[in-house]
């Protein structure tokens, strides 16, 4: 009986065809596309680093005070931190489902923020940061030299000064990170046997470094109040912070009474290299960066794997040569393989549904 009312009443049926057609025409434009639905509960991350820190040391001046500070957070499930040899420290704080993340993360840094008095002042003075982890990983970018014309530390430093910033700009990215990280850093390496024979010990570095590689307000000459015959007022430039390994190797740990100086050179090796060593990134067996992108919640992830690719392309136009970028994962084929599978399904469906008719009704009206 139902199907001989919408049979005798051929309009009223069309009208009713045409509005879920048009309902699932919007739905399918504006319904977020991602490989799996958005079910894990959010994460807030708390990192900080102890250069030179062993993972005990790291667990017991780092670790405790702050997890003692953070633990009992508001909407909070559980924490799990890591302490390694490498003096790094991370903590992820996990919430319930639905939890706002944004808020979730200001109410980590204020507990955080306690403390920080608590801290070593080797880890205060690196910062300790307080951040969303994305846990949605939508694609892996490989920055290489085909030639070995650049090595991994030159790299890093390139995706991180030029790429990272600029991907993490993209519509629909949570987050663009160097997972091989290797930023620059001025590394000493100190000549035991030497150090021994003068009595230096590593302090005396760390005190040196520290004394003589700051910016300083110098003050200026002819300030106020001054005589009345002053006519011009300098300011002093004072040379700042050190930027090159001959100018830390200048640098004098030691004085003796004759007048002889102990040099930074003259006891160890100066070097511009990278601020840690732990990780390495590798691809088609060149040295290489690796750039996870991440995929903000309830963004469409076709839409965001495309602008990544057209900002790549634009961005590579400007790479030096002997560099070049690769996608090796890239979680939206699946995705867009499974699109084009359902579009198939709808044209089947389609003109199985008209040839059903038709043979029905025996007329194409």
């Amino acid at each position: 009986m139902l199907s001989a009312f919408f049979i005798e009443r051929p309009k009223f049926a069309l009208v009713i065809s045409l509005v879920l057609s048009i309902m699932g025409a919007i739905a399918y434009l504006v319904l977020p596309v991602e490989q799996f639905p958005e079910i894990t509960p959010p994460v807030v991350n708390v990192s900080a680093n102890y250069t030179g820190a062993n993972a005990i040391t790291v667990e017991n001046s780092v670790a405790a005070p702050i997890e003692s500070q953070v633990n009992g957070v508001e909407g909070m499930i559980y924490m799990s931190s890591n302490s390694t040899d490498t003096g790094s420290y991370s903590l992820d704080v996990t919430f319930e489902v639905g939890t706002d993340i944004d808020i979730a993360a200001v109410n980590v840094q204020n507990r955080v923020s306690q403390a920080l008095s608590q801290l070593p002042s080797e880890v205060t003075s690196n910062g300790v940061v307080t951040e969303k982890a994305s846990t949605s990983m939508l694609m892996l970018v490989t920055l290489f030299s085909p030639n070995d014309t650049y090595d991994d530390v030159f790299l890093s430093n390139f995706a991180s000064i030029n790429l990272r910033d600029t991907l993490a700009r993209v519509n629909g990215v949570g987050r663009a990170d160097v997972m091989t990280d290797f930023s620059y850093g001025m590394r000493i390496w100190l000549d035991p046997s030497r150090l021994a024979s003068l009595g230096i010990t590593p302090g005396d570095f760390i005190g040196a470094i520290r004394e003589q590689n700051l910016e300083v307000a110098a003050g200026q000459i002819g300030a106020p109040p001054v005589p009345g015959d002053q006519q011009f007022q300098y300011t002093i430039k004072a040379k700042g912070r050190l930027t090159s390994a001959s100018e830390f190797e200048n640098i004098v740990l030691r004085t003796g009474e004759s007048g002889a100086v102990v040099h930074i050179g003259d006891v160890a090796r100066v070097e511009l290299g990278s601020s840690t060593y732990a990780t390495s990134g590798r691809y088609k067996g060149k040295s290489a960066t690796v750039i996870g992108i991440y995929q903000a919640p309830g963004e469409n992830a076709l839409a965001v794997a495309s602008g990544v690719r057209a900002k790549l392309e634009r961005l590579s136009a400007s790479f030096p040569e002997d560099v070049t970028y690769e996608v090796p994962y890239d979680s939206t084929r699946f995705v867009d393989q499974s699109l084009q599978n359902v579009i198939t399904t709808l044209m089947m469906t389609f003109t199985l549904v008209i040839t059903v008719v038709f043979i029905f009704l025996g007329s194409w009206r």
